[in-house]
């Protein structure tokens, strides 16, 4: 068993409070730390299991034991920056401007998850890499950025749709093929 670190954002009740805390042990996450920033709560684990996915199945489980706390998503699921993908890939910051432009390379590298106008653009990491080795020849995969980056859209997949009617819950499914 390999032991997996990743950080879960959460919404519901102050998982520090002393009346919660003891209910966080009792569901199973004697592996996690519990913080707040800003505002948002978030829960660290250090959790082992046979795989990665098996390790976020069972920390979100374990939370979601707790009454009202609701996993909103996986921090830090694999977004890069333009300087981030630099240094991935042992790029200059203007040879990956240059990719995500398509002025050197094949083109068609990959939209980033934020809106393309902003001068502070985010990719998914896996598109990335996956477009790296679907082009350049260079092996930057990783499965678990993969996993990632899947858990995370069910997780906020999940989330806005208890926060719809259920009217757009349908059309929400309908959207993504559920």
């Amino acid at each position: 068993m390999t032991i997996h670190h990743f950080t879960l954002i959460v919404n519901g009740p102050d998982l520090q409070d002393d009346t919660v805390i003891d209910a966080v042990f009792e569901a199973g996450c004697g592996d996690a730390a519990i913080g707040r920033i800003d505002g948002i709560q978030y829960v660290d684990f250090d959790r082992e299991a046979p795989s990665l996915d098996d390790a976020i199945l069972s920390a979100v489980a374990d939370l979601e034991r707790i009454d009202g706390v609701d996993v909103v998503r996986i921090a830090d699921a694999g977004l890069v920056s333009m300087a981030d993908i630099a240094v991935r890939v042992g790029r200059t910051r203007e040879g990956v401007r240059l990719l995500i432009t398509g002025a050197r390379g094949p083109g068609g590298f990959p939209p980033p998850v934020t809106d393309p106008r902003s001068r502070y653009r985010l990719w998914r990491w896996s598109d990335v890499a996956h477009w790296c080795m679907s082009h350049l020849g260079e092996d930057l995969a990783n499965q678990g950025d993969e996993v990632l980056a899947a858990f995370n859209a069910g997780l906020e997949l999940r989330h806005h749709r208890r926060r719809l009617a259920p009217p757009d819950q349908a059309r929400l499914e309908a959207l993504a093929g559920l």
